[in-house]
Formats: structure tokens, sequence, C-alpha cells
């Protein structure tokens, strides 16, 4: 999930006896299914709740673009550029879109970067492992951006209505990441035995992060109770997971690549694969900013981010002076 571990600020689920006032309507409305719009009444830590998740949404995005936006000029062909341009692209497009439907919560831009640059805000665990090889550009559109679909399709009708729209439009251009990747993986499947095995070990390296994209085990994630009661999230953790994993594993039998777990088995009775133990250590030191690239990626954004003050300095002054002509002719 491109959103993990958000605080939702409530220690315990209440139950609809519990509930009073707006606060019981507001659940009511929850349960048929309605959606919430920016002028509704909402309690306060379902407000701040989906300010955090979509922030970290939106931060994942736009950090997501540095693993790939370095293999821009390395790609093996024109075509190649071009589409991982495209992609990289739709990313920045992606953060846009969730910045957007956060600020309808009453909280601007600025706080939420100021927040990622400081540190304060998270985003996605898995932007933090390198892309060594160009296998690595596959296996982020096959794995990656598989698992981020398989999480967001849900969320189009999360109770959110500004963010459930959003993400409409992302899953589509998800979709199409996807295929990319899994097309430069089969390329790769199809070549030389160098070319294979540049595939094979790129895999190696990015199953385990993004098996635990989706987030702790449910008997872990304190938080997810109460963001399924207000359907903010769908499905759990550990049925995403699932759902995942066997999806993908046929996908690897296909491509002739092996999935790096000695333990995953079919289970027979319910037609589910079951993995091994999954080093959940790794997931949170990397959440915690101990990763192999948290200090790079978040020094790039901030570099970036002071180095662009002159573009934001100058759209603002374009802005107040087309404000003030409007005002002259008005008048």
């Amino acid at each position: 999930m491109y959103a993990q571990m958000v605080d939702t600020g409530v220690a315990r689920v209440r139950s609809a006896d519990e509930l009073e006032g707006e606060e019981a309507g507001f659940q009511r409305g929850i349960d048929a299914l309605e959606k919430v719009e920016a002028t509704d009444w909402m309690p306060e830590a379902y407000r701040k709740t989906m300010i955090r998740q979509i922030s970290q949404h939106a931060h994942s995005e736009i950090v997501g673009m540095l693993p790939e936006g370095n293999w821009i000029t390395r790609a093996p062909s024109l075509k190649r550029k071009v589409t991982l341009l495209a992609k990289v692209q739709d990313e920045a497009g992606h953060g846009l879109y969730l910045y957007c439907a956060a600020e309808t919560l009453d909280v601007s831009r600025d706080t939420l970067l100021e927040a990622l640059h400081s540190g304060a805000a998270k985003y996605s665990s898995i932007f933090n492992y390198p892309t060594l090889t160009w296998a690595d550009i596959g296996v982020i559109g096959w794995l990656v951006d598989g698992a981020a679909i398989i999480n967001q399709i849900p969320l189009c009708r999360c109770s959110y209505g500004p963010y459930a729209r959003a993400m409409v439009r992302i899953c589509k251009e998800e979709s199409f990441h996807q295929r990319q990747g899994f097309d430069i993986m089969l390329t790769l499947c199809q070549g030389s035995p160098a070319q294979k095995a540049m595939a094979q070990d790129a895999l190696n390296r990015w199953w385990w992060p993004t098996v635990m994209m989706f987030g702790p085990p449910d008997a872990e994630s304190v938080h997810s109770a109460q963001s399924m009661a207000w359907r903010i999230k769908l499905q759990s953790n550990d049925a995403l997971r699932q759902k995942f994993i066997d999806q993908t594993v046929p996908q690897a039998a296909l491509l002739g690549l092996t999935i790096p777990d000695p333990a995953l088995t079919l289970d027979p009775e319910t037609g589910h694969y079951r993995i091994g133990p999954v080093d959940w250590a790794e997931f949170y030191r990397v959440i915690k900013g101990d990763g192999p690239c948290n200090r790079e990626r978040l020094a790039a954004r901030v570099a970036a981010w002071e180095d662009g003050a002159w573009v934001r300095e100058a759209a603002a002054a374009h802005a107040e002076k087309q404000a003030a002509r409007r005002k002259e002719c008005a008048a």
C-alpha cells in the first residue's frame, strides 16, 4: 500500500450505541455507503486520518518518481525512454491529484510538504530500496504497481468522495504501469541467459519488500479496524496481501522466474498460496528511516524543493500581476 500504518488517533472502535449526535449520523451515512464530501460535517479524527492517508499516498507518488527517474536516460531504447518518461510524468500527476484531494480537508500543500521534508510525514517503505539494474524498473512496474492496483482499486469506493474520485483515474494509469513493467520482464526473460539472470536477481531483491507494502499483519495493525469502520479501508492488510500473492505467483511461473521463498506452497484446500515468514523487523526499520535509501530520497526531495523556489516565486508574482490587471479592468 502507498499509505501504511495510518494513525487514526482512535484507541478502539466504538459501537453504534456509544455514538451520539452528529457522530452517530455520520456513521449511519458511512454504513449506508454514502460519500463524505468536503463540506459535510465529519469527526475531527476522521478528518485527520484522511489527511494522513491521502498525504502519505501523495508523498509516495512523488518520492516514487526518484528511483525510476534515474533510469530515463539509461533505458535501453528510445521506446523504453519515452515510455518510462510517460510513467514518471503520470506519477507526478497522481501526486497532484492527491495533494488537491487533501487540500479539501482544510490543510495547505505547503504544510504537507513541510511535514515530508522534515521527516514528520512518511511515504511507502517500498521507495527506500535502490534500482540497481534496468530489470529493477521492470519489477517495480510488475510487482510494486501490481500491488498498488490491488490495494487502490477498493479505494475508488472509499468513503471520502474527493479521494475516491481521484483514485479512479490513478488506478487506470497504474494498470498501464503494471503492463509496462511486465513487458520489460517478459522481454528480459526471453532474452539472453544474462538478461534472465538479471530479471531473477531483481525479483529476489524486490519480492519481500513488495509483500511488506500491504502493511503489518492484521493482528498487529492497530488502526485498521477504525479505518475499516469508516470505510477508508475496505479490505484488511492480510486479505490484500493474499490476493497479490495468488495473482503474482502464476505470473512469475509464466516468466520462468522463481519466487525467492523456499516455503512457498499451494494449499490444495483453499487454493491460496502460503508464504514463509516475513521479516517484519526490516519493515519497521525502513519505516523508521533506516532503509537503504531513506536519507538519499529525502535529501533529493528537499533539494528539489529548494532549487524550485524561484519557480514558485515567479508563479506567485505572475498571479499577483494578473490579479492586479483584472482589478484595473474591472474599475
